[in-house]
């Protein structure tokens, strides 16, 4: 099964009404693909307002990947990579290892991070 991972930039996308990755999603769901969006990412965008109408109805087609069971993968893969940003390598690793396609704003970081994973690799759309 094809999956589709969508970061912290992909989902402020999609409470923007940005119509690519819409089609994106609407896409991955027709064909029975998961959309799994980090719980780490969700967390730095939800705000719980009105104004995120959009973006709850994107999240009723998505898979919410838990940060519990991959904490101390997440802090190794930050060791590895250099980095701080946990929110970001939590997306890395869930992408690594359960998506063909990554939807993010932040390519260079996702590249470096995605190369430290030893995993496979998804094919990054920018949003």
């Amino acid at each position: 099964m094809i999956g589709i991972v969508l970061d912290a930039g992909a989902l402020i996308a999609l409470e923007q009404n940005d119509r690519s990755v819409w089609a994106a999603l609407k896409l991955a769901v027709a064909q029975g693909s998961e959309v799994i969006v980090p719980s780490t990412a969700l967390a730095q965008v939800w705000r719980g307002t009105g104004a995120q109408e959009q973006l709850a109805k994107a999240l009723q087609f998505c898979i919410i990947a838990t940060f519990d069971p991959v904490a101390r993968n997440v802090g190794e893969l930050c060791g590895r990579s250099k980095t701080n940003d946990i929110c970001d390598a939590h997306v890395a690793l869930i992408a690594s290892r359960h998506g063909e396609f990554l939807y993010t704003s932040d390519v260079p970081d996702m590249r470096r991070l995605l190369a430290t994973c030893g995993d496979r690799r998804p094919a990054i759309v920018r949003c």
